[in-house]
């Protein structure tokens, strides 16, 4: 496992399409905004482990538009995109 810290408004890119940055941080939680590709589902971990229990995992709908100050704990939002990926 690679272990980063970041502050608030930073973020890490991974596979040159997917940016997950800090939003904020408040007591014991993060919030963190995602953006990726339409085709990368995104899902919060009780979700993926409550599905391998035989538990179907309930889908969440979220409009990839809608402003990251909203709340949502399994947003996925799209209003950055990460850097292009230099040639």
């Amino acid at each position: 496992m690679l272990i980063l810290t970041r502050k608030i408004d930073q973020g890490i890119v991974i596979s040159g399409n997917i940016l997950v940055r800090v939003l904020g941080v408040e007591r014991d939680r993060v919030k963190i905004g995602i953006s990726a590709p339409l085709e990368v589902t995104v899902l919060r971990q009780e979700l993926l482990e409550r599905e391998g229990e035989g538990q179907p995992a309930k889908a969440e709908k979220w409009n990839r538009n809608k402003e990251a100050s909203d709340p949502a704990p399994s947003a996925v939002s799209a209003q950055e995109e990460p850097p292009a990926k230099k040639s």
